[in-house]
Formats: C-alpha cells, structure tokens, sequence
C-alpha cells in the first residue's frame, strides 16, 4: 500500500510515520511537509520514506505527492492555541484552506480512504465541577479558540465532502498528546526542558485546568485500527473516534509530577496569567472505538511521563535548537488583540 502522510514532521505525524514503518515495513510512506516551527526533518532522518517539502494549500504540490496514492492520513495543521490568538489568519489558510485543498484531490484520484486526525478541542470547555461529563461523538461543537474554531471547520468538510461527494473517510479527535518530538512550545515539553535547563515552570492561573493526555503511540494505534478496519470493513467508512487516555489531570497535577521527578519543590512554578478564552476541562468518551474496533490506552501516564522526560534529557540536540529565539508567547500580547492593555 501507498500511503500519503501530511504533516509527517511534526509530532504526532512522525511519531505516526515511525510507527507505521515498523509495523508495514513493506508499505510506501511520502511524507508531505512544509516543515514550519513545528515540523522538523530530523524527525524522520533515520527513517525510510520519500519526503516533499510543501504547503498543502498548494493545488500542484498535493497532487504530485497524492499520485498513486490508496490511503491519505492527514496532520498537517497549524495546531498552537496561544499563537492562534495572536494570528488567527494562518490557521484558518493551513487548516480549513488546506484540507479543502487535499480533500479535492482525494476526490479527483480516488483514493481508497482519507483518513482526518482532529482534536476534542472542537468540543469547547466542560465545567470543572461536573466530573461525569465527557466528550464523545455525538457531543456539539463549540469551538473556543481560532485554532479550535478552524479544525472544527476542517472537521465539517471531511464530513461534508463524504456526505456529498461519497469520499471515503474516517476522523478522529483525540485529547492532549505526549511523548517523544514534541515541539517545547506544548505544555509538557516546554516544562521538563525548562527544568532540564534550571528554569522555572510558566503555569497558567492556579494550574487548575484539566486535560486528558494520550501518550502519542497509545493513538497511532487508534489510527491504525480505523485505517485497517476501513479498509476491509464498509461499515467504518464514514465514521468518527473519539480517542482519549484516560488519564484526566490538571494542569498541577501535571507540574506537580514533573516537579517530583526533577526532585524539585513548587518554588520553581512561574504564575502567569491565563490565555484568552483558556478552556476548562477537557475529557473523552472512547467507548465506541472501543466497542467497534477494540481499542483502549495501553500506556499509563505516570510510567511514560517518566520515559518522557528521559528521552527529553537525551534529545538535547532536539529540542535546545528549537527554544533558541523562541520564547514563551507573552499573554499580553495576546491581552492587546482585545484592547484591554
């Protein structure tokens, strides 16, 4: 089989084309990327595969690396909320204007199944004072954020373009990822490499958020399951996932635990206040995946947080280059967009 893969640079994606390489050694992987602050070539170095740098907003570059193509798997999206506060315009163009862009030459070469990678942030925010309510896919949308409000756009036209055009489709939404290749802009990147360098932890408000967090490969394998199974099974053509770990912390909960595997105390938190719109709780249903395909998280978060920050501590040559010049996205900035500052 030949698979196309966008946004196969970035974290989820490469940890995906890496993923699916040891399991299908014998399947063609292309990897379209255009390889922006959050996607990384050396990802993949020691990875076979054929790559083609590009926007896939870009009618000529997509199809040239959909040709032949039977499965399409696609990451690529501009995914920081903080930076779709501060420019909106992109995620909108890369987000909503690229996946319109590869869904049309899905279309027209007929591939066998477009498979859509998506997030619970489309969902909006639950309250922290209702434990038992959760995300799943029949839950409405209500999109918080620019970047949320532009992948629950793309999430629309996936649907849309299946509904219409009969486009063989799967999506899924999946809740907070973590683990190897993460950019250290993200929540828990950005904390481990700053204890790694001795400085403290920016967390926002009292750290009362809360996230589920999904270790990356627990939902590579989601992804596989669907792809597979829609493959060889008509029934899930069509059909939406919602992937999540199991695993709900808040944001301190999440501190305190990197804190005591560092063996430091809470004087190395850093308060700054909370972004724009900073969406309370988010939480998934995975009943239906795992009903219909079997699939549950394999990965306990307390084990692979560890082996996280591990890798973070090896991968210096990773991830120092990227923090160079790059600070954290200063809430005050984001503060004037409203005229409150």
């Amino acid at each position: 089989m030949k698979i196309l893969i966008t946004g196969g640079c970035g974290f989820i994606g490469s940890n995906f084309v890496r993923y699916w390489r040891k399991k299908y050694p014998q399947d063609e992987i292309v990897v379209l990327d255009k390889l922006t602050y959050a996607g990384h070539k050396e990802n993949l170095s020691d990875i076979a595969h054929t790559f083609i740098q590009g926007d896939i907003c870009d009618p000529s570059i997509v199809a040239k690396a959909m040709q032949n193509a039977d499965t399409v798997v696609h990451f690529a999206a501009e995914s920081h909320v903080d930076r779709s506060i501060v420019g909106p315009g992109i995620f909108i163009q890369t987000n909503v204007i690229g996946t319109q862009v590869l869904l049309e030459e899905a279309l027209r070469q007929k591939v066998k199944l477009f498979h859509h990678v998506s997030t619970d942030e489309v969902f909006g925010s639950l309250p922290l004072d209702s434990p038992e309510l959760r995300f799943n896919e029949s839950t409405n949308y209500s999109p918080n954020s620019p970047y949320s409000a532009s992948k629950a756009s793309s999430d629309h036209l996936v649907r849309a373009y299946h509904k219409t055009f009969g486009l063989p489709v799967t999506v899924t939404n999946t809740s907070n990822n973590y683990g190897p290749y993460q950019d250290p802009e993200k929540l828990i990147p950005r904390f481990v490499t700053n204890l790694i360098e001795e400085k403290k932890v920016p967390l926002m408000g009292n750290g009362e958020n809360v996230r589920d967090w999904c270790y990356v490969e627990d939902h590579c394998r989601a992804i596989d399951l669907i792809i597979t199974g829609a493959l060889n099974d008509q029934r899930i053509i069509g059909e939406t996932f919602c992937v999540g770990g199991n695993s709900e912390k808040s944001n301190l909960e999440i501190t305190n635990t990197l804190l005591k595997i560092f063996e430091k105390d809470s004087s190395w938190i850093e308060k700054i206040p909370h972004r724009l719109g900073h969406d309370e709780r988010y939480a998934i249903d995975s009943s239906k995946i795992k009903q219909m395909l079997g699939w549950e998280p394999e990965n306990k978060l307390e084990d692979r947080l560890s082996e996280t920050v591990k890798w973070y501590k090896e991968n210096g040559w990773w991830w120092k280059p990227l923090k160079e010049g790059r600070p954290l996205i200063d809430p005050d900035v984001q503060l004037k967009r409203t005229g409150k500052v």
